[in-house]
């Protein structure tokens, strides 16, 4: 199972210090029909409860789009049009299986998990920087205030001119 050693190592060990190593205690949830399946999984898991929780996510979600990712073209993984939709499928998928077992959507195990998923697909992908926009915009912007001061003081002038101010 290749899930991130980093960011979920550390939600793991933080999870099994405040349970001790036990399992943890969960409900579960039927917003689908796939739910009764995820709870006794995890309801008969011998160990801590995060860990099958790990497992079915892996199962689930993360071997699907990593088959996915891995059957496309390597320069395909940083075109967003032909990898939304995995992406897309990924999310719900771990919401759906969260849901299942009643554990709040998102949370710091997702997260780890596409932080994972962009380490290993999207770190070569080239980031879009920003450009200035062209020269003649620039200069409609910068003058365009300029122009507006003198018309300004005129019409203060032109106001005031008779010294009440009230015309």
């Amino acid at each position: 199972m290749k899930i991130a050693l980093g960011f979920i190592g550390v939600f793991l060990s933080v999870l099994l210090d405040h349970t001790n190593g036990q399992m943890m205690p969960f409900a579960c949830g039927s917003k689908s029909h796939i739910c009764p399946e995820h709870c006794s999984t995890c309801y008969n898991f011998v160990g801590p409860t995060i860990h099958c929780i790990s497992i079915l996510l892996h199962d689930e979600c993360l071997k699907i789009f990593e088959h996915e990712m891995v059957s496309r073209n390597r320069d395909d993984w940083c075109n967003w049009g032909n990898v939304s939709g995995l992406y897309s499928n990924l999310s719900l998928c771990t919401e759906k299986v969260f849901d299942c077992l009643l554990i709040p959507w998102p949370n710091p195990f997702v997260e780890a998990i596409f932080v994972d998923i962009h380490t290993k697909f999207f770190r070569d992908c080239p980031t879009e920087e920003l450009n200035d926009p062209p020269p003649a915009i620039v200069f409609a912007l910068v003058i365009t205030p300029i122009c507006l001061i003198p018309v300004m003081v005129s019409l203060v002038v032109l106001k005031t001119k008779n010294g009440d101010g009230s015309s």
